[in-house]
């Protein structure tokens, strides 16, 4: 049993380390459309509307993230 729970807490491991490495993919994609997206006058109505879309997008994104911390934890208690 204890070889099952070795390969549980394996398996728990990498798929944390998958969602911290997409999580850091997401963040560095971000910021490099930040600094690329050139500054221009535009329509403010615009511009809120992009920014609530993005935290629309990044705030799902830091809820998978933290859904996938806390089943990691769980499962990590678990064993």
């Amino acid at each position: 049993m204890e070889q099952n729970q070795h390969q549980q807490r394996r398996v728990a491991d990498q798929e944390f380390q998958k969602s911290l490495d997409q999580l850091q993919q997401i963040l560095q994609d971000d910021s490099t459309q930040i600094e690329e997206t050139p500054q221009s006058p535009s329509n403010h109505e615009s511009d809120r509307q992009i920014a609530e879309s993005s935290s629309i997008i990044d705030l799902d994104v830091w809820e998978d993230a933290v859904a996938d911390i806390e089943q990691y934890l769980q499962q990590r208690g678990k064993s």
